[in-house]
């Protein structure tokens, strides 16, 4: 059995979910969130929390447990407080606006990047260079913060880029004078 598979679910008061057999759908006052789950897990509730188990032991279906488990509170966690993620731009000239469903960004090419936003991600752009993304789908959430981040990675000689909140650069010495 998983460790983390086995732990129970607490579903807050204002969250409501119901699940037929392959497909689970989480309300909440953040949105609505649904996932078809595999006939092979099995999900019981006991008032205000959830438990996921398997029905066989086989390998291949204990492994699936603690995922569905973590998708599933992933979801409850979601609708009821959001997920947030910041982006920071680091570099001379680099900034981001918001225009309607579109963020436009300058980032040093000759053109500036328009990339379309998600219907369930909200973004709030802070003094041009911050960039802060809440959404209750954490997956979409991520893939949307990744593709934001692919059009300039941050390079290890000056740090440029755009880099998550916390993150690190690893700082090479450039080429050494003479």
């Amino acid at each position: 059995m998983s460790r983390i598979g086995k732990l129970p679910i607490t579903i807050p008061a204002n969250v409501d979910v119901n699940w037929n057999g392959s497909e689970i759908v989480v309300k909440g006052k953040f949105g609505t969130l649904q996932t078809i789950i595999p006939d092979t897990i099995n999900i019981q509730q006991d008032e205000n929390t959830l438990k996921v188990g398997v029905k066989n032991e086989i390998r291949s279906l204990r492994s699936l447990h603690g995922l569905y488990r973590t998708l599933i509170n992933n979801m409850i966690v979601g609708v009821s407080e959001q997920f947030e993620l910041t982006l920071i731009l680091k570099g001379v000239g680099y900034r981001a606006a918001v225009q309607g469903k579109e963020i436009i960004l300058n980032l040093g090419y000759s053109h500036p990047v328009t990339i379309d936003i998600p219907e369930t991600v909200s973004i709030e752009v802070i003094k041009n260079t911050t960039i802060n993304l809440k959404s209750c789908d954490k997956e979409l959430l991520g893939s949307f913060a990744s593709n934001i981040r692919a059009w300039r990675r941050p390079e290890p000689y000056k740090g440029k880029g755009i880099l998550y909140k916390d993150e690190q650069i690893l700082r090479k010495a450039g080429k050494a004078g003479k």
